[in-house]
């Protein structure tokens, strides 16, 4: 059974000269760990906006758990929590007086709902009577997860949560949505790390409001269709110019401290090819390596495949 689905929605802003939202369609099963990925104006938070009843589409439509978006939008809130990904939350109003008053907007209590968020709850609970604007970012995460967890909903919305926390919080935060799909919550999370994308069950990936990529993270990887190579020498931005400039290379893109590479004959030997390039000899300490691909290489790819696509249209 599905949750969540989306059938070709669109999106515009300024009067339809902006497209934020191009012909989406995906669904969620229940119970699953589905994300959303892409970098910032990829149009994550207006589907999100959109599935929260927040926002009217301009074109298509969606339900959440069986309720339409636009026809159901009362009885769809009460049963979503959603966790914007700004800090959203009073901030000269104390931990427990958020809580309090989220839950009490729901018609619920925390003690009655202690349990779904005490694993949280107690991490922050020492700073109960601590402002919520003067609390750390990862706190801040948690006091906002906590108040969107206190009506116990059946399908969790974060947009974004991790963004500008630290990487311990980061770690934390996920351990947490794995206890919370173990209660059986529906989570659709969004998020700009690659790594993040890897906890997920199942992703779409999106760029420009429009999906470039839908299934589980291990299989996205597995369909990068040719030979990576990993390149790296002393002077790594003199690298990056001169392999971008030599005509036999399709792509070629900084991650860390190495350059990944693609080349455009197939059938050529590779190595061989990003050791001999033109000026080759004036790099110190050239390497070169086989290297498998990740996630971002088939971002980048499905994002260069459509972005000449819109071209050649």
């Amino acid at each position: 059974m599905n949750s969540l689905v989306l059938n070709n929605i669109t999106k515009t802003f300024d009067k339809g000269s902006v497209l934020a939202v191009d012909n989406v369609s995906f669904s969620v099963k229940e119970g699953e760990l589905f994300g959303l990925i892409g970098p910032d104006g990829a149009g994550k938070t207006t589907i999100f906006r959109i599935l929260s009843t927040l926002m009217l589409p301009d074109k298509g439509n969606a339900s959440v758990l069986g309720y339409d978006v636009v026809k159901d939008y009362k009885k769809i809130r009460n049963l979503v929590g959603y966790m914007p990904g700004r800090f959203s939350l009073y901030q000269d109003l104390s931990v427990k007086e958020n809580l309090q008053f989220f839950a009490t907007l729901f018609g619920t209590s925390i003690e009655k709902n202690y349990d779904i968020i005490k694993d949280i709850y107690e991490q922050i609970k020492p700073f109960s009577n601590r402002r919520a604007g003067k609390l750390s970012g990862g706190m801040k995460q948690k006091l906002a997860l906590s108040c969107a967890l206190i009506h116990k909903p059946k399908i969790l919305f974060l947009d974004e949560p991790t963004t500008g926390v630290d990487v311990v919080s980061r770690f934390e935060f996920w351990e947490i949505l794995k206890k919370l799909k173990s209660q059986g919550i529906t989570i659709l999370v969004s998020t700009a790390y690659m790594d993040e994308a890897m906890k997920c069950e199942r992703i779409a990936l999106i760029q420009k409001g429009k999906m470039l990529g839908l299934d589980t993270p291990q299989k996205i990887i597995e369909s990068y269709p040719m030979k990576l190579y990993g390149a790296k020498a002393d002077d790594i931005y003199s690298l990056l110019k001169d392999l971008r400039n030599y005509d036999q290379v399709e792509s070629c893109y900084p991650f860390g401290e190495w350059l990944h590479v693609t080349i455009k004959n197939p059938n050529a030997d590779g190595l061989e090819v990003l050791k001999t390039f033109p000026n080759s000899s004036t790099h110190q300490n050239l390497e070169v390596k086989i290297i498998e691909p990740g996630i971002e290489d088939n971002f980048i790819r499905l994002m260069n495949t459509s972005d000449n696509s819109r071209d050649n249209n």
